[in-house]
């Protein structure tokens, strides 16, 4: 199978849950509709852009390797925001704060982050997709719109690293074909006669645990039967409508691997 990997760090992401009242809820790793949300701001779509965000929404499956899930962290947030008025919209912030200034009212939220969070994505085009991995790859390098971790507030740290990675046998392959370029300066280390050498400093620990999620069929991730799958869960990050935000529950499986 052919697939796109890339990764996602920053110092703080947001993987949407189902918002209950006013808790704003963050998974643990990232959510298909991040991930989706993110390959359309690089490629350029609107999010009231219907029809190409259901290409989108139906072209494609994620697997998602987890290195880290990071540390929770709450926000209590407070926004000031006028109501409703008929037809109107406010195209502004200024807008909100200056002609609704006689509705303001006051909303509050508890909103949760991942700090310190690291995960390699990959991508894999259905038969209907809209754009080749070829294309995704080239506008995550050059993106037309910014790109961020959830939300606005959460930016992307380091590059994506796109690797377009052909033919693969199964996704674990593809996430061990991943090539972690050092992205840290080098350290110098005691060596085996203890002179020092200098060593690559990478962010990735190549011994750590892993969490797998992917979608698709259970030998998909592997193609020894002991690795395909521990569990499969229902998650409900299947965009319908981002204009509308509505989403759809989907099937996913899990595979844990521990440290070496």
């Amino acid at each position: 199978m052919d697939l796109l990997l890339f990764r996602l760090y920053g110092p703080l992401a947001s993987w949407g849950e189902i918002a209950v009242g006013e808790s704003r809820h963050s998974a643990n790793y990232p959510s298909k509709s991040a991930i989706l949300g993110l390959v359309g701001a690089a490629l350029g779509i609107e999010r009231n852009d219907e029809e190409q965000q259901a290409g989108l929404q139906n072209g494609y499956q994620v697997a998602v390797e987890v290195f880290s899930t990071g540390q929770l962290l709450r926000d209590y947030h407070t926004a000031q925001v006028p109501d409703s008025t008929g037809k109107f919209v406010y195209r502004t912030r200024r807008d909100e704060l200056i002609l609704g200034k006689e509705r303001l009212g006051t909303i509050l939220s508890s909103r949760e982050y991942r700090s310190d969070a690291l995960a390699v994505v990959a991508l894999r085009a259905l038969a209907d997709a809209p754009f080749s991995l070829m294309q995704i790859e080239e506008n995550l390098r050059k993106p037309l719109f910014h790109l961020y971790l959830g939300r606005k507030s959460c930016p992307l740290a380091a590059p994506l690293n796109p690797q377009l990675l052909t033919e693969q046998a199964d996704l674990l392959t593809a996430f061990k074909a991943y090539l972690h370029k050092p992205l840290l300066p080098r350290k110098q280390v005691d060596g085996a006669a203890g002179q020092p050498v200098q060593q690559d400093a990478y962010w990735l620990n190549a011994g750590g645990e892993r969490h797998y999620y992917w979608e698709g069929e259970p030998q998909d991730f592997a193609k020894d039967s002991d690795l395909q799958r521990r569990q499969t869960r229902i998650r409900h990050d299947q965009p319908l409508s981002r204009k509308r935000w509505q989403f759809a529950p989907r099937q996913e499986h899990y595979f844990y691997q521990g440290g070496e």
